[in-house]
């Protein structure tokens, strides 16, 4: 009764041991990119982020323009206020306040704009960036691809952020020419 029992363990152990290594060759294939990287790295994200430079200095140029301008008339305003007729002086701080006005509008617009741009430019790179991550996973075989945002811990191996990089790179190279 007692080697009965020995055999019946050792087969249960023969059983475990064998179905372990049959699952854990069907063992999930996953991977993870980190979005910011690519937007910080690759060669599309930069041409992003110096376009929307580029068009930030500019709106902010003209804003400090025109901010000097109203200035300009407040100081003036000021200074010949004691000089003026009261309708003049009226007149002049009415003009003023269509300046001010005129520039909140503006602000306001050259806001709306460049986030129109940034939003515009970010889904052109999310589209990019979701096409190829498609095609390293299908050739690639894996299960799952996840943006890093969403995941607290990965280990490094399963990042394919550079792979991703590289041919985003060559993908915008190519459209650039």
């Amino acid at each position: 009764m007692r080697a009965y029992k020995i055999a019946c363990v050792i087969w249960c152990l023969i059983i475990i041991f064998f179905s372990n290594f049959s699952l854990a060759a069907d063992v999930a294939k996953i991977g993870v990119i980190d979005f910011q990287k690519v937007l910080e790295i690759s060669a599309a994200g930069k041409a992003i982020q110096a376009e929307l430079k580029k068009k930030n200095e500019k709106m902010t140029a003209d804003l400090q323009k025109k901010g000097a301008e109203i200035e300009k008339i407040q100081r003036r305003l000021e200074r010949e206020s004691m000089v003026m007729s009261k309708e003049m002086r009226e007149d002049k701080e009415r003009e003023q306040r269509i300046k001010v006005n005129d520039f909140k509008t503006l602000q306001k617009k050259y806001r709306s704009e460049l986030q129109k741009v940034q939003v515009k430019l970010m889904q052109q790179l999310q589209t990019d960036v979701t096409t190829i991550t498609r095609e390293i996973g299908k050739k690639e075989g894996y299960l799952l691809i996840m943006d890093k945002r969403g995941v607290i811990y990965t280990p490094r191996s399963v990042d394919l952020s550079d792979k991703l990089i590289r041919q985003l790179n060559t993908k915008f190279a190519k459209t650039k020419k």
